[in-house]
């Protein structure tokens, strides 16, 4: 299982900003660019950024992860 490098204040950053782009898709102007929302919004879900792991970015603090 991949580690989650996505933080709680990152995954809502996240999950607004896919749905607002989502909505572009639902409501006026009718674009399909709003598709492109889908992306923050799964990696919101998962708590994993393929970016984030290429650059070794992390925005989760170490201490909320559970130890195995």
């Amino acid at each position: 299982m991949t580690r989650q490098n996505v933080g709680n204040i990152d995954r809502w950053v996240r999950l607004i900003l896919g749905a607002c782009l989502l909505s572009l898709v639902i409501f006026a102007p009718h674009t399909a660019w709003g598709w492109i929302g889908l992306i923050p919004l799964a990696t919101a879900w998962i708590g994993q950024c393929p970016v984030y792991s290429v650059f070794g970015w992390r925005t989760r603090l170490a201490s909320t992860e559970k130890k195995a």
